[in-house]
């Protein structure tokens, strides 16, 4: 595996950048936690030789992938339904003709009715008109399994009436819609297989008594320092338990309270503010860092105790200190975050991103305490989790468990119920019958059994993907025995009987469940 401008090019990310780059396929690119799909899209994004716009669901996703809101860049009002879509007049469609390819982060917050409505739009204002998203090609980033769209409880019953669910995937425009779906796999944030094996039960829903056990072992205990990390940042269901939090550990400090100001330019909503326009601070609290550092001393997310307030009269500003969690001390000056909305130069011919507002702050928020919905793609190295009266969202627990590095950096408040796993079906009928189609298409039936019988007669290994019922895959090697109709529950399927190395015992499976599929010498 190459490495490329300091990040690993694996087979998965040379894969998902071929498709993006040298096709006009439509793709959706997903991950568990911790898998690089931000990095890919940012890797993809200063590289390409494309004319691209990156888009998010909201003002904060927005901000963190440098892109813009999809109601911004489709000039949707927050009311928007498809009978309100018009054909834009003159210049101002312009851009959407020269696009080669659309980028939306977080696909799984985005609903089926905003998808539709992109897709009506795109057709009225490009020359594709009769091409699904006007014939532009569509990168769909994100993973399911995690938080999902939000749909108000007064929309609920009209929304049923038009979609069979809230997510991107049941909008009409899917039904003359390929893509390919490209998952990637290797996940980055944790290292103990026993760790992500936990994690994967708890994303399919999949988990045991014995898995639960082990989880709530982390009831009552110290988390334990992971990396050199002595901060440890609570993880709640609500805003204002987070809240409260933060507040009590701020007024408990004996140091003097700072209040700053944002200086606020432009079209910058108060919905994507991503941090406190009054922002509270003092020497000793314990805060998160909001952006990237173009030095590279701190990325958004990272955590560190405020050391020292100065004056600094070179910035017109104060200057905070603040003890990183490698023990560094940096200091942090105001930071301009940018609204941009993309458009179309005509005398350079390319699109252009321009800023349309602008919101300058320190780049900090209090961090005891953060929601489970703002940790979503930050990484920690101790929490402490209280999931509350339960789990309200599906995904909600694998968000929170998924954000630290190991096992042992997890503190529970109150043990974990199964009722705190919440799971939708729908999205692994989705991800499970996108797969096996596209197994059946690179893959025939006809293929797999020839294959199969070809390894049973020449006393070949077969080394398989196996996709479970549950969405888990699976690699095994075995010897296959025999393959034919066979039955479990009075149901019958076409089942391939095997020695299974990696298990050393006989197992079935089933054909249409192996989505790959290679012949192999036996081991010696």
């Amino acid at each position: 595996m190459a490495s490329n401008d300091h990040i690993e090019i694996n087979a998965e990310f040379k894969k998902a950048l071929e498709v993006m780059e040298h096709t006009s396929k439509n793709v959706f690119i997903t991950g568990k936690a911790g898998t690089g799909k931000s990095t890919l899209l940012n890797y993809f994004r200063s590289h390409t030789d494309k004319k691209v716009v990156v888009l998010a669901p909201t003002g904060v996703a927005a901000l963190n992938v440098q892109g813009e809101t999809m109601h911004s860049f489709f000039r949707f009002k927050p009311d928007i339904t498809l009978q309100k879509i018009k054909k834009l007049s003159g210049k101002r469609g312009r851009i959407f003709n020269e696009i080669d390819a659309i980028i939306i982060d977080e696909i799984s917050m985005v609903r089926a009715d905003l998808l539709d409505c992109a897709d009506k739009f795109l057709r009225l204002n490009t020359a594709g008109c009769k091409r699904p998203f006007g014939g532009i090609q569509m990168i769909f980033i994100g993973d399911l399994y995690q938080l999902p769209p939000v749909v108000t409880s007064s929309e609920k019953d009209i929304f049923r009436s038009h979609y069979q669910s809230q997510y991107f995937f049941d909008a009409a425009v899917f039904k003359e819609f390929p893509m390919e779906f490209i998952e990637l796999e290797k996940i980055y944030r944790q290292k103990d297989e026993k760790f992500i094996g936990l994690l994967n039960a708890i994303r399919n829903n999949s988990i045991t008594d014995e898995d639960l056990a082990l989880l709530n072992r982390r009831v009552g205990a110290e988390a334990a320092v992971g990396g050199n990390s002595g901060y440890t940042v609570h993880l709640g269901t609500t805003n204002k338990t987070a809240a409260e939090i933060n507040a009590e550990h701020l007024n408990r400090l004996k140091t003097r309270i700072h209040t700053y100001s944002a200086k606020i330019e432009g079209d910058f909503k108060e919905y994507s503010y991503p941090t406190d326009s009054a922002l509270r601070l003092a020497v000793g609290a314990q805060v998160m860092l909001l952006n990237n550092d173009t030095a590279g001393r701190w990325v958004n997310g990272s955590l560190g105790e405020i050391t020292k307030i100065k004056s600094n009269r070179e910035e017109n500003a104060d200057s905070i200190l603040i003890k990183l969690a490698e023990g560094n001390i940096e200091e942090v000056l105001p930071f301009s975050w940018e609204i941009f909305h993309f458009s179309f130069n005509e005398t350079s011919s390319m699109i252009e991103a321009e800023t349309v507002g602008s919101f300058t702050q320190y780049p900090l928020k209090l961090a005891w305490a953060i929601t489970i919905h703002k940790s979503q793609g930050k990484t920690f190295d101790r929490v402490i989790i209280d999931m509350g009266r339960g789990a309200f969202a599906h995904g909600q627990t694998y968000v929170a468990l998924s954000r630290c590095r190991s096992f042992e950096g997890i503190s529970l408040v109150r043990p974990l119920r199964k009722s705190d796993i919440l799971m939708d079906r729908r999205v692994v009928r989705f991800v499970t019958n996108h797969q096996y189609g596209l197994s059946e298409r690179d893959m025939p039936f006809e293929d797999k059994l020839s294959m199969i019988k070809e390894a049973i007669t020449h006393k070949l290994c077969l080394e398989i993907t196996y996709l479970k019922a549950s969405d888990e895959k699976s690699r095994r090697v075995l010897k296959p025995r025999r393959v034919g109709t066979m039955s479990y529950l009075d149901k019958e399927f076409m089942g391939l009987e095997a020695f299974c190395l990696q298990r050393k015992e006989d197992r079935v499976f089933r054909v249409d469940r192996i989505l790959e599929m290679k012949t192999m010498q036996l081991p010696t």
